[in-house]
């Protein structure tokens, strides 16, 4: 037996198996997600199937190791399974130590090959110079021998060995390089690293100068406390940058067939000499599978790497946001069950705090459980890849990747399929810089700057947008709140004095307004705000508050009181012409008017003034008897409103009384009346009705320009006049117009009336004339009755002046 041996089998070794000690796992373990929601259960499922599946492999890899050591003890002792199995565990009780451990130093003793004898050097070196070894350091090297030696090819090789001997160490990484007979490097296999990284170093041309040509070419290997401090290029490096890494040669009989590469995370001393020696028994364990590796044909893509994988991961990796390279992971009929994280780029940083090179490699699900839940996220990832069709999505709580981040965490999401890989960017949001980013805006847009002035120690602060205020360079130093006076417009002083005084002296937070002086010439208008902070005792050491440039608003404030003044002087004039051309109006036309006396004939006028007093017209009536004896029967409306309408309206009814006394026929009258509208009034436009009724005949001659006829109430029928052609007064210069007459019969009532009477918004003029004459043949027993009910009954909605002349003959 070895003299460090502390467990030395006697004779007649006989002891059933054990159950094997359980290795350290291998895996990072997620958060334990809650247990409360269906997404928590399958989250605390899956890590809980992962535990197993680990526990089950390393209970596998002991059972071997168990195994061999009954097979030396059947052979060695001449009995048979059962009854080795038997001193075996009978053996172990003795010796008061786990199966495993007491069947590793079986298999030390009985094989005497050259891995055994690497073993047992490693075991004296380390006993020499660091006293009694911890068994667990036996069954670790001959852990990892038994994987090493029943590994099929350098991949599962390297897994093995990170698993069993490299961990325990604090390794997180390690890789295992082939050398060529050109001195080329090919990486043989790795474990630890992201996938994507092994796709990258898959062959390292001669001459390169690595972190593994290093471990080459010295003698010694090469011990780097600090990655970073070497800047030596190497894989995983952005991973692992501040971590330490050794690299060791591996060769057998004086034969260097390889390096081994391990990486820990962070920065480490001097390695231990104990643990030296077990890299250097690690590194020519490896040698005697490197004997036999066969070089690839070619240098290419890790297995189950495309090449468009490939360019995708160097795409992720020159992408600003945190990025995650997945590729499709199939069942065993071919069916896609999950997505795998081929590669995480630089700038990745996992939600729940873990380190990139965990995340890499994992499944999207075993690493992100939640992703399967409320969120839907792996179901777009999915979709993505089936259809290609690009998903975004703003603000989306991590809370659907992992649920241990704060609910306020968000993040715009990007996924996208590139060949046959899927792409997925996520932007984390910092809330913290996003409401300082709002802050800023909202003190830039509303021309704010902040400050707090020290009392104390005279310490002044003031932020970049105040310095803009004041119009000074950042450069100089704050003005003193105390001084602000002396900055401001002279008229301002006892304003700033009383600002100051509340302060300083009755410590009340206070506000001003003040006009600053600049340096630049300018004068702003400002408003400060401030308030005293106290200490414990009462005393006051800070002030703090803001500055903010009003001087939009004070000339908005002065351009607006200059327009309210205008309007009001405007309002102020307009109710003045109003109220004279309402004068005008009245006088010429009083809404009461005394009726007409003629022989055999009732006369009888109706005016209606509009409500609103700025819509004052120009509508007009008139009834005379001429010194022929004839009565002049009219009524007009000016076009527009206001005291022009009113003064035409005066020139016209005027007018028209003048050239009645002519003796002229209604035709001849309202031809000359053109002429005054367009030559004499200012080209004013206006309709007009003219009648003359001769009382012996019973007969009205009229003709019309433009306007509305008359209407004839004949018991029990209203009708209105057949219309003649008469263009509307002042739109030419000359114009000529049709007469007819009318045989009026006892007790016909004829109604002359402006379109105020009937004109609607909503109506056609012939239907408001319709609804005129159905209201006109109720004819009450007075004709006066008969024109108060036009005016009652009326629909109109124009609000504008209403004149009726109405006759009944007698």
């Amino acid at each position: 037996m070895d003299p460090v041996t502390t467990h030395e089998p006697p004779a007649g070794l006989d002891a059933p198996a054990g159950p094997p000690e359980r290795l350290p796992s291998a895996g990072a373990v997620l958060p334990d997600a809650p247990a409360t929601t269906p997404v928590g259960r399958l989250a605390a499922t899956v890590e809980r199937l992962r535990r197993e599946v680990r526990v089950a492999q390393a209970e596998a890899e002991g059972r071997a190791l168990i195994e061999l050591a009954k097979g030396i003890l059947v052979e060695r002792l001449g009995c048979g399974p059962a009854q080795a199995a038997r001193q075996l565990a009978e053996l172990t009780e003795q010796a008061q130590v786990t199966p495993l451990e007491f069947a590793v130093d079986v298999i030390n003793q009985a094989a005497r090959d050259r891995v055994s004898e690497i073993t047992e050097a490693f075991l004296s070196v380390a006993a020499d110079e660091a006293g009694p070894v911890e068994e667990s350091a036996a069954v670790r090297l001959r852990a990892a021998e038994s994987g090493v030696l029943a590994a099929p090819d350098t991949q599962t090789m390297a897994d093995s060995l990170l698993a069993h001997a490299l961990r325990p160490l604090g390794a997180v990484a390690v890789a295992i390089w082939s050398v060529g007979p050109d001195g080329s490097l090919t990486l043989a296999g790795s474990a630890g690293f992201p996938p994507g990284e092994a796709a990258r170093w898959r062959y390292v041309p001669p001459d390169v100068a690595t972190v593994a040509r290093r471990g080459l070419t010295e003698p010694d290997g090469q011990w780097l406390p600090s990655l970073a401090e070497s800047g030596l290029p190497t894989i995983g490096r952005r991973e692992y940058a501040d971590g330490a890494r050794i690299a060791v040669p591996s060769g057998t009989g004086g034969r260097i067939h390889g390096v081994l590469e391990i990486a820990w995370p962070k920065p480490e001393g001097p390695l231990p000499r104990p643990v030296v020696r077990q890299v250097e028994a690690l590194a020519e364990l490896c040698a005697h599978t490197l004997e036999t590796l066969t070089p690839p044909a070619a240098t290419g893509p890790e297995p189950g790497v495309l090449p468009d994988v490939v360019e995708l991961m160097d795409l992720a990796d020159g992408l600003h946001d945190p990025a995650l390279v997945l590729v499709p992971h199939l069942d065993d009929a071919g069916l896609l069950v999950d997505f795998r994280i081929q590669h995480v780029n630089s700038r990745f940083l996992d939600p729940a705090g873990r380190p990139r090179a965990v995340v890499g490699g994992a499944l999207l699900l075993e690493a992100y459980p939640m992703a399967a839940g409320t969120g839907e996220l792996f179901q777009r990832v999915e979709r993505v890849y089936a259809t290609g069709e690009p998903f975004r999505a703003h603000r989306m709580r991590l809370t659907a990747l992992v649920d241990q981040v704060p609910l306020s965490a968000v993040a715009d999401i990007s996924v996208s399929r590139h060949g046959g890989a899927v792409l997925l960017i996520w932007r984390i949001e910092d809330e913290t810089a996003r409401l300082a980013s709002l802050l800023q805006n909202a003190q830039r847009l509303g021309r704010i700057g902040g400050f707090e002035e020290n009392l104390l120690t005279g310490e002044i602060t003031w932020n970049g947008q105040l310095f803009g205020l004041y119009g000074r360079p950042v450069s100089s130093p704050p003005v003193p709140l105390q001084e602000l006076p002396a900055h401001a417009h002279p008229d301002d002083a006892v304003t700033l004095g009383r600002f100051l005084r509340t302060l300083l002296h009755h410590r009340r937070p206070a506000s001003a307004a003040f006009r600053l002086l600049r340096p630049d010439g300018v004068t702003r208008h400002m408003r400060v705000v401030a308030e005293p902070v106290l200490d414990t005792d009462g005393q006051l050491f800070v002030l703090r508050g803001a500055y903010q440039d009003i001087s939009a608003q004070h000339w908005t404030e002065v351009a607006l009181a200059a327009t309210r003044d205008q309007l009001a002087h405007t309002e102020q004039q307009a109710a003045e012409r109003n109220r004279l051309a309402l004068q005008l109006q009245h006088a010429i036309m009083p809404p009461a008017q005394a009726p007409l006396r003629v022989p055999g004939l009732q006369v009888a006028v109706r005016y209606r003034p509009a409500e609103t007093e700025h819509l004052v017209g120009g509508d007009w009536y008139d009834a005379v008897v001429l010194p022929s004896g004839l009565v002049l029967l009219c009524v007009g409306d000016v076009a527009g409103h206001g005291i022009e309408a009113a003064t035409s309206m005066v020139v016209l009814r005027n007018a028209l009384r003048g050239l009645a006394v002519t003796g002229a026929g209604p035709a001849q009258l309202l031809s000359w009346l053109n002429i005054v509208a367009h030559h004499l009034t200012g080209a004013v436009t206006a309709t007009a009705v003219c009648g003359l009724y001769d009382g012996e005949r019973r007969i009205l001659r009229w003709a019309r320009a433009g306007h509305l006829p008359p209407v004839l109430v004949r018991q029990p029928d209203a009708t209105a006049l057949p219309p003649v052609k008469g263009l509307l007064l002042g739109a030419v210069p000359e114009a000529r117009y049709e007469e007819t007459e009318v045989q009026l019969a006892a007790g016909d009532t004829l109604l002359m009336y402006t379109d105020g009477l009937i004109e609607r918004r909503d109506r056609s003029v012939e239907e408001s004339l319709t609804h005129l004459l159905d209201t006109a043949r109720a004819a009450p027993s007075t004709l006066d009755q008969q024109l108060d009910r036009l005016l009652t009954f009326s629909r109109s909605d124009t609000d504008d002046d209403t004149c009726i002349v109405g006759i009944r003959v007698a």
